[in-house]
């Protein structure tokens, strides 16, 4: 349990800095579109990623492992509704952007997916409020003299959903210079 504690913290860490670097690009997307869209590709691994490790907890949870009993579920609030709020905004934010890159502004996909940022924003705000600080000492935890087995299959696993992202962000790189070229 420690090890997926420790893995959902660094991939919420290394979230943190490419959402700050998205983040700042939006309200210049005049300009900074290709960016835009070239660090919200490179994000789809570290999300998956954070997805993965939180899903497995979950699942490992309400699986009845004792392990992952002892060590209890999230407070309600946030278990009954960030949670679900934020894993479906999510899949929203996201989703809508990949469609966005394949289709191009058709229907109401753009109008969803500055909604779903909205809704996002809200609640992902909570979830790093809430979580901050104890992911903060997991990551120290990790990275520093207090190894817990499998530190090399957490590194792996976080580099890979990186250079997955990023593989996936240099292939819709052209799409998304033709992309803002012509919408």
């Amino acid at each position: 349990m420690t090890g997926n504690e420790r893995l959902t913290a660094i991939a919420g860490a290394v979230l943190i800095v490419l959402l700050a670097i998205e983040g700042a690009t939006i309200p210049f997307l005049g300009g900074l579109l290709t960016v835009h869209i070239f660090v919200g590709m490179l994000l789809l691994g570290p999300v998956a990623l954070k997805l993965a490790s939180t899903g497995y907890r979950a699942a490992r949870y309400y699986g009845h492992s004792p392990e992952y009993v002892r060590g209890g579920p999230p407070a309600p609030a946030m278990r009954f509704f960030v949670a679900p709020v934020l894993v479906f905004s999510t899949l929203t934010l996201f989703g809508t952007g990949v469609a966005l890159i394949a289709f191009g502004r058709v229907g109401p996909l753009s109008l969803l997916h500055k909604a779903s940022f909205i809704v996002w924003v809200g609640v992902m705000s909570i979830h790093v409020l809430v979580y901050a600080v104890r992911a903060a000492r997991r990551v120290v935890a990790d990275i520093s003299r207090d190894r817990v087995g499998g530190a090399a299959l957490r590194q792996v696993l976080v580099l890979a959903s990186l250079g997955a992202g990023l593989v996936v962000a240099l292939l819709t790189l052209p799409i998304a210079e033709h992309w803002r070229h012509h919408h």
